[in-house]
């Protein structure tokens, strides 16, 4: 059994700065990618920024030059520093990893999602 458990959401205001962070856990063989996906309401759930076990990175194009991502691969831990938020970036963030289990290990990683952690930017 895997859990991702997201914190570090909160209220800010605009211009603000928030860091997330999502701890995997359970039977965890390997962790290859892992990501930050957001959803506004009446929204399709984007990508935000997603890093290799090897620590390349992507951004959507919106959040570049404000966010980071990074981890610890000791932690089985991913980060999101986020900062000069705008009220544009309010939205539910999920943590996303591909993974592989103790159980599944040969096997191609599965894909594990966290429950969320709400980011409100008010102007």
């Amino acid at each position: 059994q895997v859990q991702l458990v997201e914190s570090g959401g909160g209220l800010v205001q605009s211009g603000g700065s928030l860091r997330l962070s999502c701890a995997a856990s359970g039977s965890i063989f390997s962790i290859d990618d892992m990501g930050w996906y957001r959803q506004a309401p009446g929204k399709r759930r984007e990508l935000v920024a997603r890093i290799t076990s090897g620590g390349f990175t992507n951004y959507v194009d919106s959040v570049k030059g404000r966010f980071t991502i990074s981890r610890d691969n000791a932690k089985n831990t991913v980060y999101l520093q986020m900062n000069s938020l705008n009220p544009d970036d309010t939205a539910v963030y999920y943590c996303n990893a591909d993974l592989t289990t103790t159980q599944n290990m040969g096997m191609m990683p599965s894909n594990y999602w966290g429950q969320g952690t709400q980011v409100t930017v008010s102007p």
